[in-house]
């Protein structure tokens, strides 16, 4: 087993942190070695789990010729138990080395929950059993969250909400972090439903591969009530068919292909200034 979380505390230069942060994910993900993570060129952000590992992120920023046309902000793996959530985005992260174009401003998490994902038995919750995906704020969250958590789920421990909105440091840092990326669109990765789901103003993708709009509700401090209904931030939640395999290398690509064209379809960028955490280089 890769070193534990609280060890990468104790590395001393941020590439250090990258790098340790990379072999417990290789050690993890067969779809994602070693040589796949190191290359991206990931910034340890300031966000870090519960114990203490680096919410890791990768900047796509505009590009001098050209204005781009919105910011995105692209998440896996806020649940930790559905490794093609995290896998998937690191496909994509490879075509978005090749062929970002400046058309959009990219931000991307592939694995938004690392203590869920990295220990030796992969977990839905955080490293405190609460669902991430409960957590974020909304009227009444109390009394909300804990009525669908007790009445419609029975206390199912993989839906706690946890006691407070934002108690956690990871929903914590990711409301944060839409806070200052301001994104036009959050596009965030499940699974094993199998379709597209959608909260927010307009319409959905109709279609993405062979993923089709299929609503399957806004839960009580979920993601998608949290920035799709109370901030108006368009979120397109893709659910893969499988937790535990990636779809085929074609469906991979047309997934992200049809992404891309609704995004150039229905993104309209908002005046902000440029938005990034930290300097990086364009891709």
């Amino acid at each position: 087993m890769a070193a534990g979380a609280g060890q990468l505390a104790a590395a001393n230069q941020p590439g250090e942190i990258v790098q340790q942060e990379c072999v417990r994910i290789s050690d993890k993900l067969g779809s994602v070695s070693m040589a796949d993570c190191e290359g991206q060129d990931f910034i340890a952000s300031p966000g870090i789990s519960v114990q203490g590992a680096p919410i890791l992120y990768r900047e796509y920023p505009p590009l001098e010729s050209r204005k781009p046309m919105g910011r995105v902000l692209l998440i896996g793996g806020i649940h930790g138990d559905e490794y093609s959530s995290v896998s998937i985005v690191f496909k994509w992260m490879q075509t978005l080395n090749i062929h970002h174009s400046g058309m959009f401003h990219w931000h991307v998490i592939p694995l938004m929950n690392p203590d869920g994902l990295l220990r030796q038995e992969s977990q839905r919750m955080n490293a405190n059993n609460v669902d991430l995906n409960r957590n974020f704020p909304m009227a009444d969250w109390h009394n909300k969250t804990s009525e669908y958590w007790v009445k419609v789920t029975e206390r199912n421990p993989r839906r706690y909400p946890g006691a407070e909105p934002l108690s956690e440091p990871e929903s914590r840092w990711l409301a944060a972090e839409i806070d200052h990326f301001h994104p036009d669109v959050i596009v965030s990765v499940h699974a094993p439903h199998g379709v597209v789901d959608y909260d927010g103003p307009k319409d959905g993708p109709h279609k993405l591969g062979r993923l089709y709009l299929q609503l399957i509700g806004t839960y009580p401090g979920s993601l998608g009530n949290y920035a799709g209904v109370q901030k108006k931030i368009p979120v397109v939640t893709i659910e893969l068919p499988y937790s535990g395999t990636l779809p085929a290398p074609v469906e991979i690509a047309q997934i992200w292909t049809d992404l891309v064209e609704w995004l150039r379809r229905n993104i309209k960028g908002k005046e902000f200034p440029v938005a990034t955490v930290h300097d990086t280089d364009p891709s």
